[in-house]
């Protein structure tokens, strides 16, 4: 992975946030890229309830200031970044007042959805897109992890396709089996227009749950990477019909030389070195 560019992109990271397979797989699969060689940059919302203190969070006044624009509002976007301990790996944070200031990640104290997920996700998406170009870091993989994340594939290719910064990154998407049931606001098909995305392109997110974010994260996708060892059966039929690169489950105590492989033969299509 030497001197290899990975942008990584997940709803959620440990030590940030509690263990589960996209936290875990979201720290390790950076640590490997970064240990062999790699240069790495990790972004993650900044979701309410992450102790800004203990982990000595801070703005980065020179990222920050910009506004997106989700349904026709303005929202501004504020970038943090925190080291992690004893790594040498720096995350970057995309935070709004609106958004993320509220002490939960994605559900309610009743276990509900939160009603603007949907703006949220597209929210995070387009700030992250934009925060790497005002870092003018041209990736050459993104690796992308959770469905809070999984619209980035989309705006990646689409609304962002013809940015020459990312004119030769290859994206990949990990599926895990962490869903929700029922689906996000039925509205976001209209928010989604209205950054004018071809309807061909999102129609199947007219019905925005789980399971049509993550097809069209995998149809946005160059490969991808089966992050837990039982997927959803429809799902896993989708990917199994995809004509791209799929790597199979990968346990954390023995997934880094599978990963390395995936990323530079499968993905970059980078022969064995003499």
């Amino acid at each position: 992975m030497k001197e290899k560019r990975v942008l990584y992109v997940s709803s959620e990271v440990i030590p940030y946030l509690p263990e589960t397979e996209t936290s875990s797989m979201s720290y390790f699969a950076p640590k490997m890229v970064n240990d062999r060689g790699g240069q790495i940059r990790i972004f993650m919302p900044r979701f309410g309830n992450i102790n800004e203190r203990r982990h000595q969070l801070h703005e980065v006044i020179r990222l920050s200031g910009m506004n997106m624009v989700i349904n026709d509002l303005d929202m501004p976007l504020i970038i943090k970044v925190a080291s992690i301990p004893k790594e040498r790996m720096q995350v970057y944070f995309i935070d709004n007042e609106d958004y993320f200031k509220r002490k939960a990640t994605l559900t309610d104290k009743n276990g509900e959805l939160f009603d603007d997920n949907d703006e949220r996700a597209i929210f995070f998406a387009k700030g992250v897109i934009e925060t790497v170009k005002k870092l003018n870091w041209a990736p050459d993989i993104i690796h992308v992890h959770g469905w809070l994340a999984s619209l980035l594939p989309l705006y990646l290719r689409n609304y962002y396709g013809t940015d020459p910064l990312f004119e030769d990154s290859k994206i990949v998407t990990s599926i895990y089996n962490q869903s929700f049931d029922g689906s996000l606001d039925e509205e976001m098909y209209e928010k989604l227009q209205f950054d004018a995305l071809d309807d061909a392109v999102i129609n199947d997110l007219k019905e925005p749950t789980y399971l049509n974010l993550m097809k069209s994260a995998v149809s946005n996708s160059d490969g991808i990477i089966k992050g837990s060892e039982d997927l959803d059966g429809e799902l896993n039929d989708f990917i199994e019909k995809q004509d791209k690169p799929t790597l199979d489950y990968q346990s954390p105590e023995d997934f880094a030389d599978a990963y390395e492989q995936f990323y530079l033969h499968d993905i970059l299509n980078e022969t064995e070195e003499e």
